[in-house]
Order: C-alpha cells, then structure tokens, then sequence
C-alpha cells in the first residue's frame, strides 16, 4: 500500500509515519525536507504550493491514500483537488474538533454535532474546508475521509492550558520555581487529551478503510480530566505542588485578544467526546497512554533535551501582570467593603 503524506513530522503526522512504516506502508513524504530524520521513506523536497513542481512529482504516481496535515483554508483545498482528482483512492483531511460547535448546547460531542465557531477564525476556515471537501464528493465522487482531532500532543510537547509563542517551557518552569502559574477559569473544565502515538492507531486504521469513504470522524482518549487535574499531573512529573492562579477568561481574553479562539473557541468549554464511530470503523482502536505517562514521556524529553528549554521572558511577564493585577484588584474591593 502506498500512501502520501504531505507534511509527515508534525506532532501527529510523525506518529502516523512511524506506524504506517511498521504496518508495511510504503510512504512519501512531500515537504519542504527542512526536518532530518533516518525514516525508511521517499521524501520529496517540494513546496505544496508549487503546483507545477507538484504535478511534476506526481506523473506516473497513484497512491492508495494522501493525506495533507497542513491544509487550513478553502483556497488550499482547491489546489489539492486539482492536484490529486484521479491520483488517489482516498484523501484524508485534517479538520479539527474546536470546529464542533461554540458555546456548547450538550457537553457530549458527536460526529453529527453542529459545525459552528463564532470564537476562532481557524475552526470555521477548517468548516469551511470540510464543505467544500463533501461538495466535491457529492458532485465527483472525490474520495474523502475527515478527520477532527482534538487536543493532541507527542513526546516534544507538553499539554497546557495557555502559553505564549515558544512554546510551554515557560510554564513549566516557573513551576519547578515555585511561581503560579495561570489556569483560565476555575480549572474544573473537563478536556480530554490524546497522545499522538493513540491517534495514529486510529488514523491508520481509517488508511485504505472503504467504510470511511465520505465520512467526518473525530480521534480522541476517552480519558478527560479538568484543567486543575492536568497541572497536579504535570507538577507530579515535575516533582513539585504547582500554585495555581485561576483567572477568569473573560479577563484573559480582554487583555490578550489572541486567546479568544483558543479559549471561549476551545479549551474553556467542557467537552466528552463519544469515539463510537472511530471503533465501530476501526474496531481495535483504543488509547491507551494516560494522561500521566504521556506527560511523563514529554517531561523526559525536556530534560534529555536542552534545545527544548527555550526561555519566554515575554509570557513569563504577562503571566505576572495578569496575576499581579487580580492579587490588586482584590485588595481594592476589600479595602473598599472594610471602609
């Protein structure tokens, strides 16, 4: 079986290629080849967005599945239609579960919950991907396969609430420091975490899989902790009793307008997801890495791996305003009520 895997060394996609290469897979990588690894793949060094280069590569080629991980807008999914229409028996697309609709009416989320996310230009630029994807199968019998993973994370990243633009060491290390750190909220919104080595299990097995031909299915642990649950987690791996700051996330977003998607659009909402459909198409799929021992696999990675440890003085710094800031405000009311 041949597949091609646009992208491939994500946080997902890696996992994915390692158990594809393991289950007898024949795998192309199309990327730019900025990322070394010692895979046993072909690896074609091209821009996706140079059609011309593209479809030069693809002369003479088919492939049983190809998958993009890095399609975000309509304009991206066009391309692929004109690049891979006749190329392939199945296109999976990467959509995402934030794109399940916001704010909740039930905490259970389905297949079949409504597409709608008012919060996060992402979510809905992802809806919009998925329509014109299922318009194309209805019309052409372009062979698609959705997939919505949820909030999924690897061996180099270690799950979070909130963080600035490198990443979450600085999290991290200010608990080892003994400072707060902020949990949007009351910390007690319950969000499932998926290891990527688990969501490849059931992304392969979703691979050449006629069933899913023209379906939307999401990836995800049946396992959901809350937020407060997460960081004792992480603070266990640590080895210290993390101070957590609850701030509410109206605030947050009313400071930092940035985080709007990520949180009102995602993380602030209560979610179960029911992975029915996922077993009843791949009926051996289950995941199987707690929350804890994929923590602790990424907490080993940071401390094998001092490139990992970068520094944000930034964050770091906003994380203390916003904490400064309600420690004041909170004194003011009191001393105002104590006249």
């Amino acid at each position: 079986m041949k597949a091609l895997l646009i992208g491939g060394t994500g946080t997902i996609s890696m996992d994915v290629t390692k158990l594809c290469i393991k289950n007898g897979w024949d795998i192309t990588h199309l990327n730019r080849g900025n990322t070394k690894h010692n895979l046993p793949i072909t690896q074609w060094s091209v821009d996706i967005n140079d059609e011309a280069a593209v479809n030069s590569k693809l002369e003479g080629q088919y492939f049983d599945v190809i998958t993009n991980f890095i399609n975000f807008t309509p304009d991206q999914i066009e391309r692929d239609i004109r690049l891979f229409s006749g190329k392939t028996n199945q296109y999976i697309f990467i959509s995402t579960a934030s794109a399940y609709q916001k704010p909740r009416i039930h905490y259970m989320v389905t297949e079949s919950t409504p597409l709608s996310n008012p919060f996060w230009e992402y979510s809905r630029d992802k809806i919009a991907c998925e329509d014109r994807l299922m318009t194309e199968y209805r019309q052409s019998g372009f062979p698609i396969t959705i997939v919505r993973p949820s909030h999924t994370y690897d061996e180099r990243k270690i799950p979070i609430n909130i963080h600035g633009g490198k990443g979450s060491w600085s999290t991290l290390k200010r608990m080892m420091d003994g400072k707060p750190v902020i949990v949007p909220g009351d910390g007690t919104t319950t969000w499932p975490l998926t290891h990527s080595i688990d969501f490849a299990k059931g992304f392969v097995g979703l691979m050449s899989n006629h069933s899913a031909i023209g379906e939307a299915v999401h990836i995800t642990s049946d396992e959901a902790l809350c937020w407060n649950q997460i960081y004792a987690v992480i603070g266990k791996a640590l080895g210290v009793e993390p101070k957590l700051a609850h701030v509410s996330t109206d605030f947050l977003v009313e400071v930092k307008p940035s985080y709007e998607g990520a949180l009102h659009g995602d993380k602030s909402a209560t979610v179960i997801f029911d992975n029915s459909k996922i077993k009843r198409l791949v009926p051996d799929f289950a995941a199987t890495i707690r929350v804890d021992q994929g923590i602790k696999m990424a907490f080993d990675y940071y401390m094998n791996n001092p490139s990992a440890q970068i520094e944000d003085p930034d964050f770091d710094r906003f994380t203390d305003l916003v904490i400064q800031a309600q420690a004041q405000a909170a004194d003011f009311v009191r001393q105002a009520l104590n006249g």
